[in-house]
């Protein structure tokens, strides 16, 4: 176990990253009809990458791709002019349909995750035609680059030593896993140990190329031949396989088991689109982003993540559908602050005057503050908390205009030293949806239509940059 005081840090670089990769699977409420055209450039169709749209180390969106259009297009629809100066995450490298726009807007930076681009090189044998024209993009995804002023690149960073564990001991002791634990008299934590096995092998199929030959290949087809030679494949390699173990590991902190989900428990009026909670899917995938979040945390004792989604009144061009996003954070100290002025005491023995908690800014209170869109009164707004939001954020939430809080409820109705838990469950007005067994009434969860997402495929780019303990591949 790690002591307090030794909890490591997912830097911000790596967490958009896993953010991207995360946004690939963002589940769809409706069943996609697969097109009837044989080939178009779209790629395979295979994969909906996910792109993280970041600007002043801030995310202002977060986008996958549709069954129409490439999570780049999405951006510059939904952003335009906006992306000037931005940083771009994708899970996938970007199409020269895409990068011509993305470039065209002014980003600073395009950073990418260095495996099967977006029009896939892997599927040579079923289709040749289509591979012909992936390596036909690549060599234009090249020349847009070497004439562009956005730097096109690779950005992974090695994770902070004892991540892996620190993130494997903090999901196991994550509410939704604690609660299933505790309705099974007969067994302990086992079932999460095979879910997460379970997440591996999935994400590794997914995000991975197992055979290092054909992973030297697409490199080289793509422009990164510098990182064919080793150290730096073996290490490129290593750090993938990191961020998808960190990944898979939080993944399965929200597992589907049983009927355990995110349920009101309060008496629902079908009738009211508040009432009606998301499908489970959407929910769980959202409250994996908080939980990701939350491991950029500089409490020393307890890490809390917050996202706020909202959604729209009919299905959008994103593939997330009727859903956007509004603003996300995690518990730190004010901006600009050095990270040692101020007491990180949590010991309710200690002189209250030396203690951290007047201190902290909240994850609520950081995802409300940093939003990059208004929360709309007309539209169903949600914020996914990996904590009870405390007596200190229940009223901004409220005030703010949210309709939905997501949440663990470990400490409703308690006071823990200078925190007070007890307004969430007085709340009013907002609906809590919190980690429960499901029975009949709560399974009548809303499985809205407008929900739907598409799917598809992603391309990339090449040399190497150390810049402290970051590797840049350019």
């Amino acid at each position: 176990m790690l002591s307090t005081g030794q909890m490591p840090r997912l830097s911000k670089v790596n967490l958009f990253t896993l953010f991207s990769l995360w946004m690939e699977l963002f589940p769809s409420a409706e069943q996609q009809k697969k097109s009837q055209v044989k080939y178009n450039y779209l790629g395979d169709n295979e994969n909906k990458p996910g792109l993280v749209v970041v600007k002043n180390m801030k995310i202002i969106g977060l986008h996958c791709s549709s069954t129409d259009l490439h999570a780049g297009q999405i951006a510059l629809i939904k952003h335009g002019s906006r992306l000037k100066n931005c940083d771009l995450y994708f899970s996938r490298k970007p199409c020269s349909t895409c990068l011509k726009m993305i470039v065209n807007a002014g980003v600073n930076r395009i950073s990418y995750w260095p495996a099967d681009p977006e029009i896939s090189l892997q599927n040579e044998a079923s289709n040749p035609i289509t591979t012909d024209d992936a390596k036909l993009d690549a060599k234009a995804v090249e020349r847009l680059k070497s004439n562009s002023r956005a730097r096109v690149c690779v950005l992974l960073q090695p994770l902070v030593c004892y991540m892996v564990q620190f993130v494997e001991e903090t999901s196991t002791k994550f509410d939704f896993i604690q609660k299933i634990a505790k309705s099974q008299p007969d067994s302990n934590t086992d079932f999460y140990t095979a879910c997460r096995q379970e997440r591996i092998k999935e994400y590794e199929s997914l995000f991975l190329i197992s055979n290092e030959e054909m992973h030297k290949q697409i490199l080289m087809t793509i422009g990164l031949e510098n990182l064919c030679e080793n150290p730096y494949f073996s290490n490129l390699r290593q750090n993938m396989k990191d961020l998808v173990l960190v990944l898979a590991t939080v993944a399965a902190s929200v597992p589907v088991f049983g009927c355990f989900g995110f349920y009101n428990s309060e008496p629902q009026r079908t009738n009211e689109t508040d009432h009606q909670g998301l499908p489970q899917e959407i929910a769980r995938h959202c409250m994996i982003q908080a939980r990701l979040l939350a491991y950029r945390t500089e409490d020393h004792k307890t890490g809390v993540g917050a996202i706020i989604w909202a959604e729209e009144k009919s299905r959008s061009c994103d593939g997330t559908g009727a859903m956007y996003f509004v603003g996300c954070g995690y518990n730190a100290f004010p901006v600009g602050s050095e990270y040692a002025d101020f007491p990180h005491m949590d010991d309710k023995q200690k002189d209250r005057e030396i203690r951290k908690f007047r201190y902290i800014i909240h994850a609520e209170q950081n995802a409300l503050t940093f939003r990059c869109r208004e929360i709309k009164p007309d539209e169903r707004s949600m914020i996914f908390v990996t904590k009870c939001p405390c007596d200190e954020c229940v009223p901004l939430i409220k005030g703010a205009g949210i309709k939905q809080i997501y949440a663990g409820d470990v400490d409703a109705g308690k006071k823990k030293a200078d925190i007070s838990y007890m307004k969430f469950g007085e709340l009013e007005g907002v609906n809590k949806f919190t980690v429960m067994e499901g029975g009949v009434n709560e399974l009548m969860v809303s499985q809205n239509p407008m929900l739907g997402i598409g799917a598809h495929g992603t391309k990339s780019s090449n040399s190497i940059i150390i810049v402290g303990d970051m590797l840049g591949y350019t």
